[in-house]
């Protein structure tokens, strides 16, 4: 019997991940490891570090320090509070990024996490103006997304029977509603508009709009930047097609056979491909 070692299972494991998810577990991991560290080290430099990086519900804040909207997001207060997070991605992300392609995943998740620290703002006069660090926004954002999704799809929680996928989101959601403005420190309504940007976010998406085309700009500028970027040849477009963007083609050999495949992927996403259409499309994919 082949016996595999733990780390090669690890290993298989972590690229194994779809890539959003894989890329933002990492950077969420890496930062609090070195918060760790610097915080065993240095706890004044390590508070430095985290007052940085966090966001402030202050519109001028927000106004001349922008990228604070999304550097929160990588900040977390301890394990449990990363572990919490990094875990309900990874159980409910997996799904919703198999499905809807990691450019249309990395606007959901981003869009919630900005939208929850942006709402903290109007919200911030009557609960205080608290810093606050976490993905937990981000998160609720993907978690809504995976209920309306998989709504009847079963989650198995320590000590209760399978429930449904909208009533445990709903449920955490009805949780955090009922603890806003406690004294707990946590930033509850950053959680409630998480989840709220991301139903709409996937509300509009359903009404057929590519959610994925916010993130291509930034992705040719990267290419630009390596100097790898290559300019896609035009093609006439097919308006009922808005998720296309999020699958890789370099170039049609069959046209028609392939417009099926993602006209399928557009309406039922990839999961939704049979094994002989998900073979196709790769090949398709890999001709020159």
């Amino acid at each position: 019997m082949y016996n595999d070692s733990f780390g090669n299972s690890v290993k298989r494991g972590y690229w194994g991940l779809p890539a959003a998810i894989r890329v933002i577990v990492t950077i969420n991991v890496a930062v609090f490891i070195f918060q760790t560290v610097l915080s065993i080290f240095s706890p004044a430099y390590s508070n430095l570090f985290v007052n940085a990086f966090a966001f402030y519900p202050e519109w001028q804040m927000a106004l001349f320090q922008p990228w604070r909207a999304v550097t929160y997001m990588f900040l977390h207060g301890g394990a449990f509070h990363l572990l919490f997070n990094m875990l309900w991605l990874w159980w409910l992300g997996r799904s919703v990024e198999e499905s809807m392609g990691p450019r249309t995943f990395s606007v959901l998740f981003f869009g919630a996490g900005i939208g929850g620290a942006l709402f903290n703002i109007i919200a911030a006069p009557v609960l205080g103006f608290n810093p606050v660090i976490g993905a937990s926004g981000a998160v609720y954002g993907i978690m809504v997304a995976f209920a309306m999704l998989y709504p009847t799809m079963p989650i198995m929680l320590i000590f209760f029977p399978p429930i449904q996928a909208r009533y445990v989101v709903a449920g955490l959601i009805a949780i955090d509603a009922l603890l806003l403005g406690s004294s707990d420190g946590t930033a509850r309504i950053v959680h409630l508009a998480g989840a709220g940007v991301g139903y709409l976010l996937m509300k509009y998406h359903a009404q057929g709009n590519d959610l994925s085309r916010w993130v291509l700009p930034i992705e040719q500028l990267w290419y630009r930047l390596k100097g790898t970027y290559q300019k896609k040849k035009s093609r006439p477009k097919n308006d009922n097609m808005y998720s296309v963007s999020d699958v890789e083609i370099v170039e049609e050999t069959d046209q028609s056979e392939l417009d099926a495949i993602l006209e399928k992927i557009s309406q039922k996403g990839y999961d939704g491909l049979t094994d002989e259409e998900k073979q196709k499309l790769f090949e398709l994919s890999n001709k020159n």
